[in-house]
């Protein structure tokens, strides 16, 4: 362990290290009077979002301060959200989160990065505390990558593969801490090659109360304490200009993670993801957009991943997968993952927007690792524009899944 923590520690001081020859890379030569990133003037006056409407009811009816300037390089756009929601993994849950988000460069071509993190505590006594950042240098030359995250959390679990029934699920308990970090470079416009350091550290591992005797756990092996560290190899290719709320592009992402003893890891194994996401503008005026998703968390290569780090329902690493299903419902060797989602205005100044989305999932069944069943997810949700100028929406969720399966879902920023 105390091997993985020095790797981490040292990945991280690399990574501020790019983040301080980023900053200085910016230093611009110009009056911000350009068109900014993916956007005009006239777009952003003829938007409101949440500031705007407070502005308004409080009667301060000036225009917000020089709506250009608002987008020169690393001036920072906040969105704030506390809120009291409810999912079937948390129950009722208390959540303060935060993002901001800024651009490196004026140039129109510039991605824009954000950073957030919140905090989250449950009816059932869970702490979540997140700390994720999606950061393009000047010119989006090197893309640098951080996911860092906390957890006390008291939990279901099913037991393996598709075919696991809802009745036979039973409590575990567990604190986790995830830290994932990458730097990729360009390699032509839009796509990206680098390497990551990933540690995942499980420990106070236990059940409570399981229906049946042995579990899948057991019989998986279970253990009070878990080490997973490795290297990571990831290829992205993004066309998107807009990562929090993408209108346009295409986006792709191999990820081949090796686990080794060397580094301070329980055992040798290896997972890969392959990841893909399309969106569809019907034409430039609209607010409309057709989203699509693949997400494929594959185990390869022999060795076994701990329990804890399987493929599972909602545990890709913004914990989305399976809008109307609770998290962990279904566990595998693999997973191959389907969403599609309609995004729609709701009034023409951008402040309401709606959505409606269907998805579908399949895990592999064990031993064989077999896809013999589908599992089906679809819903619908709400969207409230907290940053117009980083596209940051409030995105409420209800969906729906098999067995009766139901419940809410709350992102700051877009599912996928």
């Amino acid at each position: 362990m105390q091997t993985a923590i020095k790797i981490s520690l040292l990945f991280y001081l690399l990574l501020c290290g790019f983040g301080v020859k980023a900053q200085f890379e910016v230093i611009p030569n110009a009056i911000f009077d350009v068109t900014p990133p993916a956007q005009t003037k006239t777009d952003f006056d003829k938007q409101k979002d949440i500031t705007d409407v407070f502005a308004q009811i409080f009667n301060k009816h000036q225009q917000r301060i020089d709506t250009m300037a608002e987008l020169k390089p690393f001036k920072l756009h906040w969105s704030t959200v506390p809120a009291i929601g409810y999912t079937l993994q948390t129950g009722f849950a208390a959540l303060l989160s935060e993002n901001v988000a800024f651009y490196t460069s004026i140039a129109p071509s510039q991605k824009i990065s954000s950073i957030s993190t919140s905090i989250t505590y449950s009816q059932y006594n869970q702490i979540i505390l997140p700390l994720q950042a999606d950061i393009w240098t000047k010119d989006n030359k090197y893309n640098l990558i951080l996911d860092w995250r906390y957890m006390d959390y008291p939990s279901t679990t099913y037991g393996l593969g598709g075919n696991s029934l809802i009745q036979n699920g039973y409590r575990i308990d567990f604190n986790y801490a995830k830290i994932h970090q990458s730097v990729l470079r360009r390699i032509n416009k839009n796509l990206y090659a680098g390497v990551g350091y990933y540690l995942d550290y499980f420990w106070n591992v236990r059940e409570i109360n399981p229906t049946q005797l042995p579990t899948d756990f057991e019989k998986y092996g279970l253990t009070k304490t878990s080490v997973s560290s490795g290297v990571a190899a990831r290829l992205i290719f993004d066309s998107r200009l807009n990562q929090i709320n993408p209108s346009q592009g295409f986006y792709a992402n191999i990820a081949f993670r090796p686990n080794f003893t060397f580094l301070g890891s329980d055992n040798n194994w290896n997972s890969m993801v392959l990841e893909f996401r399309k969106y569809f503008k019907f034409s430039p005026s609209s607010k409309n957009v057709l989203a699509l998703w693949s997400y494929n968390w594959l185990t390869v290569g022999g060795g076994q991943p701990p329990y804890l780090l399987l493929p599972s329902t909602g545990w890709d690493d913004f914990f989305n997968t399976g809008r109307g299903f609770i998290q962990s419902r279904f566990r595998g060797s693999n997973m191959v993952y389907l969403e599609s989602e309609y995004r729609f205005g709701i009034t023409n100044n951008g402040l309401l927007g709606g959505v409606i989305f269907a998805n579908a999932e399949s895990f592999s069944t064990t031993p064989s690792n077999n896809f013999s069943t589908i599992a089906p997810g679809y819903g619908f949700g709400i969207r409230l524009k907290l940053n117009k100028f980083s596209g940051a929406n409030l995105c409420v969720d209800y969906g729906f899944g098999t067995e009766g399966s139901r419940g809410i879902a709350v992102n700051l920023g877009e599912v996928f």
